[in-house]
């Protein structure tokens, strides 16, 4: 008997686990000026990414700034054990896992800059599709 339902168990995990690397999306939402917040973000990203999630990146407010040409030492400064930036690892994930990484609506017109300000492919978060985004049925949210 314990070993039928270990294996239902197990059956049951391993289709569960199938599913969801099928199917996951995730969006983190970054909004905190802590770095080892912003970076730790960044780590469990980039391991639902691993693991087969669509992820996408939406930095507001002051964790927008990881996301600057010319961004402050706190964003791109290594943080241990791996001596990895917020902003090394964000830019990680974008290019090895095709995530995709853009900033509030209102981030860059409460600075007064525009889109030019951002790193390469870096965009800027249009709300409706956004929104709808968030709201999907099949989405995971991540805020931080």
């Amino acid at each position: 008997m314990k070993k039928l339902i270990l294996s239902a168990v197990l059956a049951v995990t391993t289709a569960a686990t199938a599913f969801a690397q099928d199917s996951a999306k995730l969006v983190t939402v970054v909004t905190s000026p802590e770095p080892q917040t912003q970076l730790m973000a960044m780590v469990l990203t980039m391991q639902a990414a691993q693991q087969g999630a669509e992820t996408h990146i939406l930095l507001c407010g002051p964790a927008g700034d990881i996301a600057l040409r010319d961004a402050p030492a706190a964003a791109t400064a290594g943080q241990p054990p791996r001596d990895m930036s917020p902003q090394g690892l964000m830019q990680m994930i974008r290019e090895n896992t095709g995530a995709s990484v853009e900033v509030c609506a209102i981030y860059l017109p409460a600075r007064g800059e525009d889109a030019s300000v951002l790193l390469e492919g870096i965009g800027v978060a249009a709300p409706g599709e956004m929104a709808a985004r968030l709201m999907a049925p099949d989405t995971r949210v991540w805020s931080f």
